[in-house]
């Protein structure tokens, strides 16, 4: 059985790594799409996950293929991609200060006989009120900028992070233990 997780991202890798499977990376081609307010976040997060599964499927149909993106979203109504420059970010983090937002991955899981299950995660982060000096310092760094929401739990930046309420893997940017429950229980494919 092969595996194939159709990301790029370094915390899905070491995530799913957790697991002791073999599994291989390629990086998915897709352009996404920008969110509209014609639909919900978690359909927006669930939707980048399928176009991901599915652009590394049709070159590798006897694999199991995984899909995920990850989203932040203020209020249901405002989605936070990853920052383009100093100044996004800086505005990204100052939005979230004091503020309770939403982490959701929507994750796609292609099996072997090409049937797809698609399913996401929320997780609910609550925001100290933060201080310009410790955003400076952060966004000095290379690390908001390639990150949702322009931050990461684990890194400096966690600091920020009152409490969260829900999984932290997946505010990491991958759902490990509705992951391993979905393929083991509802699949049945033996990881």
């Amino acid at each position: 059985m092969k595996i194939i997780l159709a990301s790029s991202s370094p915390r899905r890798k070491e995530i799913i790594s957790r697991l002791d499977i073999n599994f291989q990376i390629i990086n998915p081609a897709i352009n996404e799409p920008r969110y509209n307010n014609k639909q919900s976040p978690k359909d927006y997060a669930e939707k980048l996950s399928k176009m991901k599964a599915l652009s590394i499927a049709q070159k590798h149909k006897k694999q199991i293929i995984i899909g995920a993106d990850t989203i932040v979203t203020l209020n249901d109504n405002i989605v936070l991609g990853k920052p383009q420059n100093k100044k996004e970010a800086y505005n990204t983090l100052m939005m979230l200060s004091g503020k309770t937002h939403k982490v959701i991955t929507g994750v796609t899981i292609i099996s072997l006989s090409n049937m797809s299950h698609t399913f996401s995660e929320q997780t609910y982060v609550k925001f100290l009120d933060l201080k310009k000096e410790e955003v400076f310092k952060y966004i000095s760094t290379d690390s908001p900028y390639d990150k949702a929401g322009s931050y990461g739990i684990q890194d400096y930046s966690s600091i920020f992070v009152e409490k969260i309420n829900g999984c932290y893997d997946n505010v990491l940017g991958f759902p490990l233990s509705r992951f391993n429950y979905i393929c083991k229980n509802i699949l049945n494919i033996p990881i």
